[in-house]
């Protein structure tokens, strides 16, 4: 399991392991909190492409679909 703080999510980057559209490395472009310090938003954005996309940022625990950094 990918070790994830929603703290230090803006800027960090991840790459996908399932490449969809030539979109292999991302970065986490705007995430945005509540009153409680809770993710609301979180949008990743393909490096390559320039494509944003909402995400869980949950998600990125998962080693399966997510690596940290760009390998």
């Amino acid at each position: 399991m990918n070790k994830v703080n929603p703290k230090k999510l803006l800027h960090s980057k991840w790459t996908k392991r399932d490449v969809i559209n030539k979109e292999k490395h991302f970065m986490i472009t705007d995430v945005a909190f509540d009153e409680d310090q809770k993710v609301v938003k979180c949008l990743i954005e393909a490096i390559k492409t320039n494509n944003e996309y909402a995400i869980n940022w949950r998600t990125l625990k998962d080693p399966a679909q997510w690596r940290i950094g760009w390998k």
